[in-house]
């Protein structure tokens, strides 16, 4: 089973930017690690001759015909931004460890 560590723990609240205590800490694990023995366990059932499922029912779904319509205009974005350099939208950069 995949163990999941403090570390990981702390590493996947970072990259969501997610402030937590211990307490939160411990049932994101303990959660994490309930998911994870769910799909091993999934890993046991024998599928030997299934096909892969591609839609839940045998109606299948057509895509919509693409339609121009129209787009809001550049400035008009910009003008919603909260912040902006030149024709861009200016975002904090990205923190990594």
């Amino acid at each position: 089973m995949m163990e999941i560590s403090d570390e990981l723990i702390q590493r996947l609240c970072d990259l969501a930017r997610l402030d937590y205590d211990e307490q939160e800490a411990a049932a994101l694990k303990k959660d994490l690690q309930r998911m994870i023995a769910f799909i091993e366990k999934l890993n046991e059932v024998d599928t030997t001759g299934v096909e892969p499922l591609i839609f839940l029912t045998d109606h299948l779904h057509p895509l919509r015909e693409d339609e121009v319509i129209g787009t809001l205009p550049r400035e008009e974005a910009l003008s919603l931004a909260p912040d902006r350099n030149d024709a861009f939208f200016q975002v904090p950069p990205v923190k990594t460890n």
